[in-house]
């Protein structure tokens, strides 16, 4: 019984430190994610995704250099898997574009999220993430499972597409 007892003290003493986790990441992630999937309420049920996984596995996720990763990678794996069950719904509906992710999310230039929408989501996601999130390509790489050169690759797409996409030389 004493060790169950010590196990019970673990889990609250983790179950504290994800609480100030969460306070810190969910905001920037919800944000993030909104930009990534292009669905402001997408991005919430995926952001809550990611949290409630990394709270089943916090002890492990909590000693992660960057665990605002794990969870940005887990939410948009779901929020990938969510989007392409419903795609023609969605495809249907929106025509394509990405909505508009929130007020908080919106980038202050309105051409902005017409030209994120014209990205490819795994070249939105490293953008997100180095824009958005303001995270290294490295950590980009070891949040997202790729190598930092895939990273390099893709965002230098991408800012190539939405330099051409927003009329910048």
């Amino acid at each position: 019984m004493e060790a169950h007892g010590d196990d019970a003290s673990s889990v609250d003493i983790g179950v504290a430190g994800f609480d100030g986790f969460f306070h810190e990441h969910h905001a920037p992630i919800v944000r993030a994610l909104g930009l990534a999937l292009g669905d402001e309420h997408l991005a919430r049920d995926a952001a809550a995704e990611g949290f409630a996984e990394a709270l089943q596995r916090w002890r492990r996720v909590g000693n992660y250099d960057n665990p605002a990763g794990w969870v940005y990678r887990a939410g948009l794996n779901w929020g990938r898997s969510r989007w392409r069950a419903t795609r023609r719904e969605v495809s249907e509906h929106a025509g394509g574009q990405i909505e508009q992710a929130g007020v908080d999310a919106a980038p202050s230039d309105p051409r902005v999220m017409p030209a994120l929408g014209q990205l490819s989501i795994d070249h939105r996601v490293v953008v997100v993430a180095r824009f958005c999130l303001d995270w290294s390509e490295q950590q980009i790489a070891d949040a997202l499972g790729i190598r930092p050169g895939t990273v390099k690759s893709r965002l230098s797409r991408a800012l190539d597409r939405l330099g051409t996409e927003l009329g910048s030389p």
